[in-house]
């Protein structure tokens, strides 16, 4: 696996998501015994970036994170997030410095470490000034409870205001195939202030592996039954961006997720997705988009597809993401 530079912190090219392993997606299907091979294997593999945070579960994501890299610690990249739990009783969003001291406690806790190698603020918190939110993060990062600080979905100002105030190593925020908004603002800055990107949903909630044409095969609980992009019609419509990616992937000699990872590592140096599963088979296929690289027609036709239909998120989702 090769690495690649996250605003000086070293990952793999690809890392792992490991929110799918507790929530969202699993319904009642959740397997911690599969999940915990699933992250030796990345280990094994190379991945050195696993992506948690506080709110999966909440907390037994972290918990689940701890054993599985015990006694493989210094292996692995670990990445968290705190602000959607609040820790002050506040209603909402708190990044207050109040909230963060002890959220980061219990995520040490949970993950059985002593340092978090990347600290994110998971949604800006509009009460609270990021100046003030990120002081609270250059203190822990002054008392080695963290090594380096991100922000997850932040605008190109707010990116500038936080980077004023401490050096962000990385920003989180969707970017795929099917969702391009980063490349308007956020990208360029990103490039300017030598900040990494780590695209989550790198594979469109599962979109872009080819294995969801209906909903007919998802839990009851799955909440892409809920998502604009997979509901009123949008995923029909959406299929034309899968039927390009699976003509590509039959001419790379390669499946369609490893055409779309593929495409994200080409876009540039210091970009490194992270595609969540709780499968060996689906980890070694991800994995393997390391070693493909795509024709420049091919990449042509991949930027030139037509744009996704319906939001990426739901209304009240979307209100909570700062733009």
């Amino acid at each position: 696996m090769q690495v690649t530079s996250l605003g000086g912190l070293e990952v793999s090219r690809i890392g792992l998501g490991v929110m799918g392993m507790s929530a969202f997606y699993t319904g009642a299907g959740r397997d911690d015994a599969e999940s915990v091979r699933t992250v030796h294997r990345a280990l094994d593999l190379g991945v050195s970036h696993l992506d948690t945070a506080e709110v999966y579960g909440p907390y037994v994501n972290e918990e689940l994170v701890g054993r599985a890299v015990k006694g493989r610690r210094d292996e692995v990249v670990i990445a968290t997030k705190f602000g959607l739990v609040s820790h002050t009783g506040r209603a909402g969003p708190d990044s207050t410095p109040a909230s963060i001291r002890t959220a980061v406690d219990g995520s040490l806790r949970r993950l059985g470490t002593d340092r978090i190698d990347l600290y994110y603020q998971h949604r800006v918190d509009p009460g609270t000034p990021i100046e003030e939110t990120v002081g609270a993060l250059s203190e822990l990062v002054a008392a080695g409870k963290v090594r380096h600080i991100g922000l997850s979905e932040a605008s190109a100002t707010t990116i500038r205001r936080a980077h004023a105030v401490h050096h962000v190593a990385a920003v989180q925020t969707e970017y795929s195939l099917w969702t391009r908004d980063p490349e308007a603002e956020v990208l360029p800055t990103l490039r300017e202030l030598g900040i990494g990107l780590v695209p989550y949903a790198p594979l469109g909630h599962g979109f872009l592996t080819g294995g969801i044409r209906t909903l007919d095969g998802l839990d009851a609980t799955d909440w892409r039954r809920t998502n604009p992009r997979f509901t009123g019609g949008s995923l029909t419509r959406n299929l034309h961006i899968l039927d390009e990616v699976t003509e590509i992937a039959d001419e790379a000699g390669a499946t369609p997720a490893q055409v779309a990872l593929a495409w994200l590592l080409a876009q540039d140096e210091g970009i490194a997705p992270i595609p969540g599963t709780r499968r060996v088979d689906r980890l070694e296929e991800n994995c393997a988009a390391d070693g493909i690289r795509l024709a420049a027609d091919q990449i042509t036709r991949l930027n030139n597809l037509t744009p996704a239909s319906g939001e990426r998120h739901s209304e009240s989702d979307m209100a909570a993401i700062d733009r």
